[in-house]
């Protein structure tokens, strides 16, 4: 019996529920920015496995950390206890985060970390006895599939089977010339409630790679900080050098009080979230009162061996030649979407750092459950690249260590298929 055919029989996929969903693909190793299936087909991994690996599949160096942590230590309770890869991996992050980041928590995956960044807010301004419960968001956003980070979230197909049961939150457009004193007026209205604004700088992955400038969340940001809104940055997908910089808040001038990571952190290698914060909001839970705990703690918090894998993947993202390779994939992304802009069958292509996104003209079905979006799809795969349409949008997001030929033919597949499809 196959591979797939024994996943069939006890597996469910994520987002592949219905009847006419295609077979899962068997993969059986990888090797730098390809996975190669049980029959020895290549594919290239142009969305990084869900955005999440940066190095490169099965990378030596990060795999003999970990081997060599699993034979010292594979897991010990974070209440009480502590071990050097937490204190060494905070640490190290810490130094190259914003100033203000002094503290770090540790959860396990993206949604967590959003959650554990909620619940910081919320609580802050409870254990003072002040009463600012309403969170901010952006319109379109996405923080996560637990129900914290889906009530933070657009609402969408995603979440409409919950929707009844989600906290309500006041939900704003990306900011732009148009709207930017309209928004600041919006919160300055709403401040003696609003607890928090989280958002994702610079890029709304999810939502089909929206983008926004620097300048107006400089502006949205500043003016929370002014009228004492704390701010989230949920930097889970755009962190450690997707959007050209280590990470995206370090385009801004205003800075946010708590951050959120996972994905990149290990470099792909396992599940891992980590939520850092200022002085002053670790300090509001510091109390010789127990009820002014953050009660949130997981059974894998902070894993030794996933730690050891995110010290790996540090020493390998601060390497000089890993800053190297972004700019080279930015600067190829630059000049593609230059060649295809005017395309009849391309709407629009955007850009920010090493994500390349270009949404399709397909008339008015633009929704991420576009007829297209699975033919693109196939397309791609039957070409051996891993490509996931959003609906009509197709992204390129690689791993650093892609080859310029493996870049090129990517392009050349998409500039194909618009001939083609």
């Amino acid at each position: 019996m196959s591979l797939t055919e024994r996943d069939l029989k006890v597996i469910w996929h994520p987002y592949t529920q219905m009847k006419t969903a295609l077979p899962p693909v068997p993969i059986v190793r990888g090797e730098g920015a390809c996975l190669y299936d049980e029959n020895g087909k290549r594919y290239i991994d142009a969305v990084s496995s869900w955005w999440v690996n940066i190095h490169g599949h099965a990378h030596p160096y990060i795999a003999k950390k970990v081997a060599e942590q699993l034979n010292k230590l594979e897991h010990v309770i974070f209440a009480g206890f502590t071990h050097q890869p937490a204190i060494e991996l905070a640490e190290r992050l810490l130094a190259i985060l914003p100033d203000n980041q002094q503290k770090a928590f540790y959860s396990d995956n993206g949604s967590t970390a959003v959650e554990v960044a909620i619940k910081m807010c919320l609580q802050y301004w409870h254990n003072q006895d002040i009463k600012r419960t309403k969170i901010l968001a952006f319109n379109n956003a996405y923080h996560g599939d637990t129900f914290g980070a889906m009530a933070v979230s657009g609402r969408s197909a995603f979440t409409a089977a919950f929707d009844s049961m989600l906290f309500e939150v006041e939900f704003i457009d990306l900011p732009e010339a148009s709207n930017i004193d309209a928004l600041k007026s919006q919160i300055s209205n709403l401040k003696s409630e609003l607890a928090c604004f989280i958002f994702e700088p610079l890029v709304q992955g999810a939502s089909g790679m929206l983008m926004y400038e620097v300048e107006y969340l400089d502006q949205l940001m500043a003016h929370c900080h002014k009228e004492g809104v704390l701010l989230i940055a949920d930097e889970v997908f755009t962190g450690f050098g997707r959007t050209g910089k280590s990470f995206a808040c370090d385009h801004l001038q205003a800075q946010p009080d708590v951050m959120c990571f996972s994905k990149g952190l290990t470099g792909g290698t396992m599940a891992l979230g980590l939520t850092t914060c200022t002085q002053y909001i670790y300090d509001a839970f510091l109390s010789e009162d127990r009820l002014k705990t953050l009660f949130h703690g997981h059974s894998y918090t902070a894993n030794p061996v996933a730690c050891s894998a995110g010290l790996a993947s540090m020493d390998l993202f601060l390497e000089l030649s890993t800053g190297k390779n972004i700019e080279r994939i930015v600067n190829r992304h630059q000049q593609f979407a230059l060649r295809i802009k005017d395309h009849p069958r391309v709407r629009t292509t955007r850009q920010t750092g090493t994500i390349l996104a270009l949404e399709w003209e397909t008339g008015t079905d633009t929704s991420y459950f576009s007829s297209l979006r699975d033919r693109l799809y196939q397309y791609f795969l039957d070409a051996g690249i891993i490509l996931r349409p959003l609906g009509n949008i197709i992204y390129i997001l690689p791993p650093y260590c892609i080859t310029d030929d493996e870049l090129s033919y990517i392009y050349s597949k998409i500039e194909s298929a618009l001939e083609e499809l």
